[in-house]
């Protein structure tokens, strides 16, 4: 009796998360292209005010992903949703979203804004050739943070793609965008 009692208590924990996912992910993705479009170029904008440097490697890259909302909530299952667009030559190229799941210690709802500077042909081909960049396979995306940021120029960037995690908002007991999948969308 304790085990069906333990896997029913599961199962509903399980299915009430999903339903909490898909409540997020709805609020995390923009009305229309263009609302998606001032919202990416908003959050680039207030990334570039808070840390030139990374103005300076969005000078140099090739292509520029955006995602200036993405919604995480989590009590051990947990997930990330948000929507974006890959900007090429100051222009929008494409649409895209963010998604991730997990499971662990975790508890907490956050929303963020993260932009990933492309820096080589080789890291927009494969976003393109894929059906999915999980990040942490394929082209070496660098987190930057005030420590890494620090050592950044010009000169020194050798890999394919640094990552910007910025305005966090609410309480969530961590943050990472490794095994995130990114996969282009129609708008």
């Amino acid at each position: 009796m304790t085990t069906i009692r333990s896997t029913l208590h599961k199962f509903l924990f399980i299915a009430v998360a999903a339903l909490s996912l898909g409540a997020i992910s709805s609020q995390a993705s923009a009305a229309t292209a263009e609302d998606l479009d001032k919202d990416s170029a908003q959050a680039l904008q207030t990334l570039y005010k808070a840390n030139p440097v990374a103005e300076s490697i969005g000078k140099n890259a090739k292509a520029i992903l955006v995602f200036p909302k993405v919604i995480k909530a989590g009590l051990v299952f947990g997930g990330s949703y948000g929507e974006g667009v890959l900007m090429k030559e100051g222009k929008v190229s494409g649409y895209y979203n963010s998604v991730s799941a997990s499971w662990g210690w975790q508890a907490g709802a956050q929303s963020y804004s993260y932009v990933v500077f492309l820096m080589n042909n080789k890291a927009v081909k494969y976003l393109n050739e894929t059906k999915g960049w999980e990040v942490g396979v394929g082209p070496t995306v660098v987190a930057v943070d005030q420590g890494v940021a620090k050592n950044l120029s010009s000169s020194t960037l050798k890999d394919d793609a640094y990552a910007f995690i910025f305005d966090q908002q609410g309480l969530m007991a961590s943050l990472s965008i490794e095994g995130t999948k990114i996969s282009r969308i129609k708008r």
